[in-house]
């Protein structure tokens, strides 16, 4: 996944869905790449207490946006979309999971939001959401903080796993 840098001059005057669709795709790529050149059983390592690992952070980003892109504008069910209920359970990964297929469940997803969202504007409401309406505006912006929080974790974790260690406490 490979997009327009957010520090190109281009966006520094582009309009404010331009940077925000840049910016979004600046950090989905990062974490999708997070998983490159691992083995698979690196990008399954539990480094931490939680169920984190590298692989269930782009397991769980795909959730992140079917949940905002699809359920978000479609209204349609989670089970109708076929993602877990919780975000909990959306990190959980199964023997068939494998770096190469969640990497493309992912890339997918990210296609998949930017279709759905190319015919609105960033004040359309989002009706499909559990907390009620949002603008897309809105959504853009939680679904950056989200993916910004999970490309620090994944470069923690990635520097740990080739790094070989699990902590210093």
């Amino acid at each position: 996944m490979v997009f327009q840098q957010s520090t190109e001059p281009a966006v520094f005057h582009a309009t404010l869905r331009d940077q925000f669709e840049t910016f979004l795709d600046e950090h989905r790529s990062a974490l999708h790449d997070s998983l490159n050149g691992l083995t698979e059983e690196q990008a399954r390592r539990s480094l931490v207490t939680s169920k984190t690992t590298l692989l269930g952070l782009v397991k769980h980003a795909t959730f992140v946006e079917k949940v905002w892109f699809d359920e978000g504008i479609t209204c349609r069910s989670r089970a109708e979309i076929g993602i877990p209920d919780s975000p909990d359970e959306s990190f959980d990964l199964h023997d068939d999971d494998t770096v190469a297929s969640v990497q493309h469940a992912y890339q997918q997803a990210c296609a998949a939001s930017r279709r759905a969202t190319a015919e609105l504007t960033l004040d359309d409401l989002l009706r499909g959401n559990r907390r009620g309406p949002l603008p897309l505006r809105w959504v853009y912006l939680h679904t950056l903080r989200e993916l910004a929080q999970h490309c620090g974790h994944a470069d923690i974790l990635r520097e740990q796993v080739l790094n070989g260690t699990t902590s210093h406490g």
